[in-house]
């Protein structure tokens, strides 16, 4: 499915380059950055015809999984070794424009309770900003970044990623992910409950891979052995134990159950982690070896796998492809394609969205934004055109305060493409297209988002009849705080509900003391 063949305005909106997004040659040097609950990384890599150069790459152990407390509270240790680590990443990155730049945070982060408090330092820290990514969309991109790094295979693939505080499998064929779900179980979360005084025994493997088995099960029949015809293991945990098993002689790097159990028993013959010595074992590994491996052992045999190999590519360069993507298209022919696109018409059409509508409402928010944010990032004009597009979705719910059944659907649907972030964006946007303001008080502190959040009110409004103004009648202009619409004097007569409505939209905002909007005839 692709936009092209959506009614809906937003899919044919030509491009626009904000001060932000500088356009440039589909060879420029694109960074991801992948913060990891057991690990940062960095890459940068390019993409030459569609063939991929990695150009740095710069890993750091940080364990920020291992710093959320039993409240689910990051703690303050834990934050100061990934900001220092975001610091260093800064530095490598100071000649890169925004768009060429993408940073994402895994499990940790999607458990934090106080996730906000962190992030703001974070960006501040790195100068770039952090998306928070659902599990499903970590599957999508690490499925992404294996596909493209390998070279094609017949038959359906399974992809699994073992990181430090969740577990990805996907099912997919060639470049595309059929199915993907995200676990809640990796191996320093394991590692810290099950290993944590640091003794290897068999009771704790045991019940390392009962808690695994149990996290997992669920999945037994849509990633069942009949469903693939090749695994392949992304990330961490599977090359660190692929590494072993090769530099000990036991195979060639390939994962299979003998394998996994004699790395078992070399645990077990260590009786702790700090006498753990293998070939290939690297020792910032040791501390989460037997969550690990519990993982894989578990995998292994609930879901037959014989052979799992170790795969190039991951989720950091998943994120890189998905991001060359979006700026240029794949180079093999295709205009620049953003999956985003792709999830806003699967909502529309999966939530009866009267397209019309939301093509009207667009229109209208787009060419206010235009005139009152002149110099906005493209992205802005992007979560804007996404909200008008998506703004009714809540109808199918319920009629009665519809914004905010939207404002729910939105905030947690899985939509490939959108960060956890970006979502819970959109949602508060769609949330304030009517009603008063103060649900959004917080939210409207921050200047763009709340030019964003009045384009959409005033486009409701003019297009409440469900039928669209006549621009031409139709100006704004800013001044600082102060925003003026001005309408035609014959518009307004022929308009007297309409402009009932502008008029408790003014007193709305002059209650918010956000911005100040006054009314205006003309002619």
């Amino acid at each position: 499915m692709t936009s092209s063949t959506s009614a809906s305005a937003y899919a044919a909106a030509p491009a626009r380059h904000g001060p932000d997004i500088v356009p440039g040659p589909a060879e420029s040097p694109l960074a991801a950055i992948d913060m990891g609950s057991n690990s940062f990384r960095l890459e940068i890599g390019q993409i030459e015809r569609g063939h991929y150069r990695r150009l740095d790459y710069i890993k750091e152990t940080v364990r920020l999984g291992g710093g959320l407390d039993a409240q689910g509270m990051l703690t303050e240790e834990a934050a100061l070794r990934g900001l220092a680590c975001l610091a260093r990443f800064a530095e490598r990155l100071r000649n890169f424009r925004p768009s060429q730049v993408r940073a994402v945070a895994t499990q940790t982060l999607r458990e934090a309770r106080n996730r906000d408090a962190f992030l703001r330092r974070a960006q501040s820290v790195l100068g770039h900003p952090i998306e928070v990514i659902s599990g499903r969309e970590e599957a999508r991109l690490i499925y992404v970044g294996v596909t493209r790094l390998m070279p094609p295979a017949e038959g359906r693939r399974l992809v699994i990623d073992i990181g430090g505080r969740s577990t990805e499998m996907i099912l997919g064929e060639g470049r595309s992910p059929l199915q993907a779900e995200s676990f809640q179980i990796g191996s320093v979360s394991l590692s810290m409950r099950y290993f944590g005084d640091g003794r290897f025994t068999e009771t704790a493997f045991r019940q390392a891979q009962v808690a695994a088995g149990a996290e997992l099960e669920e999945a037994l029949d849509t990633f069942a052995p009949t469903r693939w015809q090749q695994a392949l293991g992304a990330s961490g945990t599977v090359g660190a134990v692929s590494q072993l098993l090769q530099a000990s002689g036991v195979t060639d790097g390939t994962i299979t159950p003998e394998g996994l159990r004699w790395c078992i028993e070399r645990c077990l013959r260590a009786g702790r982690i700090e006498r753990l010595s293998l070939p290939g074992l690297k020792e910032d590994r040791k501390a989460v070896l037997g969550g690990g491996l519990s993982i894989l052992y578990t995998l292994a045999t609930h879901f037959g796998i014989a052979k799992l190999q170790p795969a190039r590519g991951a989720l950091r360069q998943g994120v890189i492809f998905d991001l060359q993507d979006r700026l240029y298209g794949s180079q093999d022919g295709e205009h620049p394609h953003d999956m985003r696109d792709d999830s806003v018409v699967q909502l529309q059409r999966r939530f009866g969205v009267d397209l019309l509508q939301a093509e009207r409402v667009q229109t209208v928010a787009r060419t206010l934004y235009h005139s009152l944010a002149p110099q906005a990032a493209l992205e802005s004009q992007r979560e804007l055109d996404w909200a008008c597009a998506l703004h009714e979705m809540g109808m199918m719910v319920s009629h009665h305060d519809h914004h905010r059944h939207s404002a729910y659907l939105l905030g947690h649907v899985d939509a490939p493409g959108f960060s956890q972030s970006q979502q819970r964006r959109l949602a508060n946007l769609v949330l304030g297209q009517r009603g008063g303001l103060r649900k959004l008080e917080d939210a409207l502190r921050e200047e763009s988002f709340a030019v964003q959040v009045l384009c959409l009110r005033l486009a409701v409004i003019l297009c409440h009849a469900r039928t669209l103004p006549a621009l031409s009648a139709l100006t704004a202009s800013r001044h600082g705080r102060s925003i003026v619409l001005s309408v035609e004097a014959g518009w307004a007569q022929a308009h007297p509900r309409t402009m009932y409505l502008l008029h408790e939209e003014q007193a709305a905002w002059e209650r918010s003391q956000c911005f100040r909007l006054s009314l205006s005839t003309h002619g």
